[in-house]
């Protein structure tokens, strides 16, 4: 799967557009180096996102194409999410 629609169907980035943007300006990470929105996810992949001014560090746990809203918040889990900085 792609990974900005990864972005949008898990929820960790509401919207695909914006999700596209943050791959095209380099704030998101897949293991440790830059990736585009056409980067295909893996099961075991570390997403980090800079968002403003949040770290988000997350570890791909799965990759489904059709996740309700309930299940989403299984297809990852949050390693980091940038509460020490603030």
């Amino acid at each position: 799967m792609r990974l900005d629609k990864y972005l949008k169907v898990s929820r960790i980035i509401k919207r695909r557009t914006i999700a596209n943007e943050a791959c095209d300006a380099g704030r998101v990470l897949v293991n440790g180096k830059p990736a585009r929105a056409s980067y295909d996810v893996k099961v075991g992949d570390i997403l980090e996102l800079q968002l403003g001014s949040r770290n988000i560090k997350a570890e791909v746990l799965s990759v489904n194409e059709y996740a309700k809203k309930e299940t989403a918040s299984d297809m990852y889990r949050i390693l980091d999410d940038g509460s020490a900085n603030l």
